[in-house]
C-alpha cells in the first residue's frame, strides 16, 4: 500500500512535538539545572543603608556589626568565585567537546 508524500510530510510533522517532549523530559531529569543556580548566585538586592539620627550605638554593636557585615561581604566573594569557576569548566568542557 503507497502513501503519498502530503501523508507522509504531515505523519512527519505530527511526530515533532512528541520528541520534543521526550528530548524535555530527559533533558529535565538529566540536565544540571543551570538557570535556578544562576538565579540564586547572580542575585543582588540593593544594600539596605539604616541612618540613625539622634542616637548613639554602642561600641560592642558597631564592632559585631562591623563584623557581620565582612564575613558577609567574605561570602558572597566565595559565590562569585565558585560561579567563576563553574563557568570556566563548561567552557573548558565546550573546548574537551569540539576538540575530539
Amino acid at each position: 500500500m503507497a502513501y503519498s508524500e502530503t501523508r507522509i510530510v504531515i505523519g512527519g510533522l505530527a511526530h515533532v512535538p512528541v520528541l520534543i517532549f521526550i528530548a524535555n523530559f530527559i533533558k529535565g531529569k538529566f540536565g544540571i539545572k543551570t538557570e535556578e543556580t544562576k538565579n540564586n548566585v547572580v542575585k543582588e538586592e540593593p544594600v539596605k543603608i539604616i541612618e540613625l539620627k539622634n542616637t548613639v550605638i554602642k561600641e560592642a554593636k558597631s564592632e559585631t556589626l562591623k563584623k557581620l557585615s565582612n564575613k558577609l561581604d567574605k561570602i558572597e566573594q566565595k559565590a562569585d568565585d565558585v560561579y567563576e569557576k563553574i563557568k570556566k569548566k563548561k567552557k573548558n568542557k565546550k573546548k574537551k567537546k569540539k576538540n575530539n
